[in-house]
């Protein structure tokens, strides 16, 4: 699994195939009139915003992390919790942490709004499409939005822990006490033993 986890950091453009194939395949699945190869072109085409978006994203964080693979590196340093020990690589991870930090910073609005647009679709498909169409909308809804609130919150505590142990600071240079240790329970100093 981290194989092809590292295989899709290091290649977005693998990501960005696969999303639009799997859009592809979801509107094919709800709507099958037609052939699969127009449903294709079709969101493909519907996807360029997006995909232009995420491409602008991409090049921020690879300028943040300096190459991309130092991208890749810093991304699972992030999942692992392992704080950067050296400084060049510390300093990379400060920028790209408040990078991601500053993106997401209305990240509960945003899934509210999310929520929001996902329901009206679902009930404006009951009212004008077939129970296939409403009832999956209806569970593309919730797996969709659960999906996106326990990703968003799991980032979210990994960027604020990463941010806490690089000391809060955009350089990434926090206190010695915490340079080139795992993010764990374990690596945070308790009160200090008084001696009898």
């Amino acid at each position: 699994m981290e194989r092809v986890h590292v295989f899709l950091a290091r290649h977005f453009w693998a990501q960005l195939l696969l999303g639009v194939l799997a859009g592809a395949v979801l509107v094919q699945l709800l709507y099958p009139q037609g052939s699969f190869g127009a449903v294709l072109i079709r969101t493909a085409v519907t996807s360029v915003g997006g995909v232009c978006v995420a491409l602008v994203m991409r090049r921020k964080e690879r300028r943040a992390a300096g190459s991309t693979d130092g991208l890749v590196s810093l991304d699972r340093r992030l999942r692992t919790g392992d704080v950067p020990s050296d400084p060049a690589e510390r300093q990379a991870m400060g920028r790209l942490v408040d990078q991601r930090l500053h993106r997401t910073r209305h990240r509960k609005a945003a899934l509210a709004l999310l929520a929001f647009m996902f329901v009206a679709i679902t009930v404006l498909t009951g009212f004008t499409a077939g129970p296939r169409q409403t009832i999956g909308f209806a569970i593309l809804t919730v797996v969709f939005l659960s999906w996106m609130s326990y990703i968003g919150s799991l980032q979210n505590r990994r960027l604020h822990t990463m941010d806490a142990a690089l000391g809060g600071s955009p350089s990434g240079i926090g206190s010695p006490a915490t340079q080139g240790t795992p993010l764990t329970h374990e690596a945070v100093p308790g009160p200090p033993h008084r001696m009898p």
